[in-house]
């Protein structure tokens, strides 16, 4: 006979008997088994989930504390970078002052005029060809940098309209509004190109060719790359009010071997009066310059003649 549990539940009623057979209690065991597993699994996983939390508040922590480390030493780098920019601007303007001041000890000591001849006795500006003319003009600043714009100061000393101090003003100011396109005088390559909030603000430089260089300050953003090589007429940047300003203008400096030389015979300075930069600018040794100029363009010129001398057109 099958073993069998009688269940009796008494009440007011009378006596109530169940009758358990072998399958009903199995069925009872693996129920039973069935929520001690689910529950053991509930507690493993609940415990494994607790765990998982604590260690993401603990990662949580780690990386706050990470986070605010890095933050610090940005801040530290950033102050870094002002200073570095700042001192880079100090040290510029004291090689442009002792650019300066070592110019007027040449003019004092007549370094320069080993011949006390005229610059027209030694360079003949007649004599120049139209290849050397345009040459000149597309490999040396020429032009203004920005279009129909007014000169708002011009090259000198000045009282500077922010810090009331009287300076040496290097360069040219355009009176232009924020983003203003500014386009290249010349072919060169981009030597610098600098963010900054302070000094000269965004500021760009380019090296053209036989140690001419021009830089523009005040920017309000680059078009162009450092180490980007630039065509005459290309837009490198807009204009804007950056840095030590009291106003949206462009800053425009033309330089010759780190000296600053008035920018203005360089604006001015196109094919209908291409004589005037020879006088004013008697600072450059034009006439090596052009010298360097024919020599490399000579092979060319030659080569040009001798197609058109036998081209069908001149045999006929």
């Amino acid at each position: 006979m099958k073993e069998r549990i009688t269940v009796s539940v008494s009440t007011v009623h009378g006596s109530h008997h169940f009758h358990l057979g072998t399958k009903t209690q199995r069925s009872i065991r693996g129920a039973l088994w069935t929520v001690f597993f689910v529950a053991l699994s509930t507690g493993v996983c609940v415990y494994y989930l607790l765990s998982q939390v604590d260690f993401a508040k603990h990662r949580q922590q780690e990386l706050e504390t990470e986070s605010l480390t890095l933050s610090e030493e940005l801040k530290t780098l950033q102050q870094l970078k002002l200073d570095l920019e700042s001192d880079l601007d100090e040290r510029e303007n004291r090689l442009s002052n002792v650019s300066d001041r070592l110019r007027d000890i040449e003019g004092i000591l007549n370094v320069d005029s080993e011949e006390p001849q005229e610059l027209e006795s030694r360079l003949d500006v007649a004599t120049l060809t139209s290849a050397v003319r345009r040459t000149m003009l597309q490999e040396l600043p020429s032009g203004a940098p920005v279009t129909g714009a007014r000169i708002s100061s011009g090259f000198g000393r000045r009282v500077h309209p922010v810090t009331g101090r009287s300076t040496m003003h290097r360069g040219l100011d355009f009176a232009v509004n924020t983003g203003t396109k500014v386009y290249a005088p010349a072919d060169g390559v981009v030597e610098v190109v600098r963010p900054s909030r302070e000094g000269s603000g965004n500021f760009l430089k380019i090296q053209h060719a036989f140690g001419f260089s021009s830089s523009y300050s005040h920017l309000h953003r680059f078009d162009v790359k450092q180490g980007e090589f630039v065509k005459k007429g290309q837009l490198i940047a807009r204009s804007g009010n950056t840095g030590l300003s009291s106003g949206p203008h462009l800053h425009y400096e033309v330089r010759f071997v780190g000296r600053a030389l008035d920018p203005r015979p360089f604006v001015d300075w196109d094919l209908d009066n291409f004589e005037t930069i020879f006088e004013k600018e008697k600072g450059i040794r034009w006439e090596f310059l052009v010298n360097r100029l024919e020599q490399r363009l000579h092979p060319h010129l030659q080569l040009s003649s001798q197609k058109a001398a036998t081209s069908p057109e001149s045999s006929s």
